[in-house]
């Protein structure tokens, strides 16, 4: 992680504001009033374009549906909200500059995202220097939260901006190598993508799934971006591992599963949630039938509570995908907007100029039933929710197998 000076913008949000329209890559100036109120911007940044794009829009639309509901609902009174999306095409370096360029928009009070772990560590440091709350609902590595000794039992916030409404790799990478184990899985071949998430959630899954009697008979490594997996298939036939399990995203897995399954080995790819999306069935096609993914939370499309965000969202015609952040993206937003509103009423109906730092405060104070879930942090951070879910491609679809808790 990379450290750098940064001048924090401390100026009062009272002032005549001019905010850029949703979805803007550009950036907006401080100032305020808004049909005789403050405009105040909840931004996002994920990747809107190239890999993972899919499930970043997910993301950005799930923000600007729980923007559009406070605004038409009034709940913070005098306040609009706007959003401005900031796209860091999934690569660290712009990320960080992405969250130096929202801690410069003094109308922005919190941020939505990233997706990627290792983007987020490149912006922790930049949001915690300006007192600008970040919460992602997707990011899963334990060390963001618990620091880098996380392993070894020594865990340390070291951020108190940073929270994330999704669980982590710890609790991931377990529940997936304990369902493996109950499908009667005995050897696994394992792959990761060298990112920060698809490599710790690979190391995860692979003491877990040792340690509960399983066999590791081969692993190896890919590049984001590579599409020939003749190689790799070759070793992964040869080992005769039951299973193959993946730390990565979709872009990759995808491809690797249909010409595995294309080269005559019908084992099935199991990984994580940066596998779980609409876009891994739709480019692997038939070869994905019968693969598994790990996911936070609870199926969105099974709970009451986001029947009404679903609906709006396939109203509107939003591109990406939904079910796998969308949710938590609502509920990411909410915690702000609900905090925003708590400091806005104590301040006599304004914005105050340290608000940044209050509604930081007010975020790890969060307590409240979102649409995915309960919304409340623990000390480092953390979601309190420790629900997953098992899905396996079932006729093109994925399909919930199993939901619970693990440790």
């Amino acid at each position: 992680m990379r450290n750098r000076s940064l001048l924090v913008l401390s100026i009062a949000l009272t002032g005549a504001l001019t905010v850029t329209a949703c979805g803007s890559r550009g950036t907006s100036k401080s100032g305020g009033d808004a049909a005789g109120g403050t405009t105040v911007t909840i931004a996002v940044d994920a990747p809107l374009s190239g890999q993972n794009s899919a499930t970043g829009l997910g993301i950005q639309y799930g923000v600007q549906i729980a923007v559009d509901d406070a605004n038409k609902n009034h709940t913070v009174p005098g306040v609009t909200f706007k959003v401005k999306a900031l796209d860091d095409q999934a690569q660290p370096a712009t990320g960080q500059q992405n969250a130096t360029a929202l801690v410069a928009d003094s109308s922005v009070l919190g941020v939505v995202g990233p997706l990627n772990s290792g983007v987020a560590g490149s912006m922790q440091q930049v949001f915690a220097t300006a007192n600008l709350v970040e919460i992602s609902p997707s990011n899963t590595n334990p060390a963001l939260t618990q620091g880098p000794n996380w392993a070894s039992g020594t865990k340390t916030r070291g951020f108190k901006t940073y929270f994330r409404t999704a669980t982590t790799d710890a609790l991931q990478g377990a529940f997936a190598a304990q369902y493996a184990a109950t499908a009667g899985k005995k050897s696994a071949f394992i792959v990761d993508d060298k990112q920060t998430y698809g490599a710790g959630l690979a190391g995860i899954f692979k003491d877990s799934f040792t340690k509960g009697g399983g066999a590791v008979v081969g692993t190896d490594h890919v590049n984001t971006g590579d599409k020939d997996f003749s190689t790799l298939v070759t070793k992964i036939k040869s080992s005769g591992a039951d299973l193959l399990y993946y730390g990565g995203q979709y872009d990759e897995a995808s491809l690797l599963s249909k010409q595995l399954k294309a080269a005559g080995d019908n084992i099935a790819l199991f990984g994580g949630d940066g596998i779980f999306s609409a876009s891994y069935i739709s480019t692997g096609g038939t070869g994905t039938e019968g693969d598994l993914a790990t996911s936070v939370g609870v199926p969105v499309d099974t709970l009451d509570s986001a029947k009404d965000f679903i609906a709006k969202y396939k109203a509107a015609g939003y591109p990406g995908d939904y079910g796998t952040y969308g949710g938590y993206s609502y509920d990411a937003a909410t915690a702000i907007i609900k905090s925003i509103g708590n400091v806005v009423s104590a301040n006599g109906g304004k914005v105050p100029s340290d608000a940044r730092a209050k509604v930081v405060e007010g975020v790890q104070k969060a307590d409240f039933d979102g649409i995915a879930g309960h919304v409340s942090f623990d000390d480092f951070g953390d979601t309190t929710n420790k629900q997953l879910t098992v899905y396996q491609v079932k006729d093109g679809k994925w399909a919930s197998v199993k939901t619970g808790t693990i440790g």
